[in-house]
């Protein structure tokens, strides 16, 4: 049985709307068991512990969200030249652009040698003003069916052995 770990953060609900609807389809995979874990809560034995990641996090001040960057801080030299090769694939939820977080994301992922298996989606939310930044965010279905197509061929993958 493979492992697959969703490490996410989420002030406004967004990503984790985004992550929910990846693991849900996920765990519809035969072969795969989900972890969906928050990014404050997981750390290096999680990564060992899984055969493939979904990382999602919010756009914040056009970057990754700190609590994320917290996550990757704490786990980077813990788990460094012991993932090589793993998939991963990424979620960003954007208020405006999101891919200077998915690029800071991918770097980190590179570090690590883990091998990207879709491109990073990107789920805009248009939030520009303080009010709306702040408020908790509803996901649109069309943008919450990609979250979940990628996260069932993330698992799908892994069951097969194609990654």
């Amino acid at each position: 049985m493979k492992t697959l770990l969703i490490v996410y953060h989420s002030m406004t609900g967004g990503t984790q709307q985004m992550a929910e609807a990846a693991a849900q389809a996920a765990r519809e995979q035969a072969g795969v068991t989900v972890r969906l874990q928050r990014a404050h809560a997981s750390g290096p034995a999680d990564l060992l512990a899984a055969d493939g990641y979904l990382f999602a996090t919010p756009e914040n001040l056009a970057a990754m969200s700190g609590i994320m960057k917290d996550f990757f801080d704490r786990s980077y030299y813990g788990v460094l030249d012991r993932l090589n090769g793993r998939p991963y694939a990424a979620m960003i939820c954007a208020g405006s652009d999101g891919q200077n977080a998915l690029r800071q994301l991918d770097r980190i992922a590179t570090g690590w040698r883990l091998k990207s298996v879709a491109p990073g989606v990107i789920v805009c939310t248009h939030a520009q003003t303080p009010e709306r930044i702040l408020a908790p965010k509803i996901i649109g279905a069309d943008e919450l069916a990609r979250c979940a197509e990628l996260g069932a061929g993330l698992a799908a993958g892994l069951a097969l052995g194609v990654f």
